[in-house]
């Protein structure tokens, strides 16, 4: 597996295949950062080109994934390398609990530990769900969605591609959040959310119109 990016995200992403015992040939990318050391905590290489992530797609394995949050960004990448010859690859921790039925989790997301995954619930691609989020039945996350520790989505919600949720937010139930928001942190949302927009507070309100995406 490669894990693109090596700071930060990259990390926790590291956690989950450490506890799935994946880390043979497991290496990390970093082309921004110059003072990146060539392995990361001393064992496990860090790429820092174009030519060695194709060499190695070609030679050693073709999985990889994105241990960078910015959801635009994390699109840009997953076209990027697929191009390349990878194959954009879910890691889902051990330590999260995933519904039995009709759970669906696209390519590329991440799931870290303590997370809830309810029977009947769509996950996109690209997407992050951090420690202790919890998304319960009859639920749709779209793609490049990232959703921050603590945060709960109620019943039978829909949040929209690229969007940010909050650290111990709460989307109540049937509420329809569109592309492009941001929610802040512990903000409960009552109401539907159009795209390209900023709430926060309890209960949420709109605070701005964001731009629309460039993708």
């Amino acid at each position: 597996m490669l894990i693109i990016g090596a700071k930060g995200f990259a990390k926790e992403v590291l956690e989950i295949l450490h506890q799935q015992n994946q880390i043979e040939n497991l290496v990390f990318y970093d082309d921004v950062n110059t003072d990146a050391p060539e392995k990361l905590f001393g064992k496990f290489p860090i790429l820092k080109s174009i030519e060695e992530a194709a060499h190695y797609f070609a030679t050693i394995d073709k999985r990889f994934t994105i241990g960078i949050g910015n959801p635009v960004l994390r699109k840009q990448l997953k076209e990027k390398f697929c191009s390349l010859g990878g194959v954009y690859t879910s890691t889902v921790s051990t330590d999260a609990s995933v519904g039995s039925y009709e759970v669906t989790i696209g390519d590329g997301t991440n799931i870290l530990p303590g997370a809830i995954l309810s029977n009947d619930t769509q996950i996109g691609e690209g997407c992050i769900l951090y420690y202790n989020v919890i998304i319960t039945h009859d639920c749709r996350v779209d793609d490049f969605v990232e959703i921050s520790p603590s945060a709960i989505v109620l019943g039978r919600c829909v949040i929209g591609s690229y969007t940010q949720i909050g650290a111990n937010a709460t989307i109540l139930p049937d509420v329809i959040i569109g592309k492009n928001v941001i929610i802040g942190a512990g903000s409960v949302v009552t109401k539907n959310v159009p795209d390209n927009s900023l709430v926060v507070g309890v209960p949420a309100i709109l605070k701005k119109q964001l731009p629309p995406l460039k993708l």
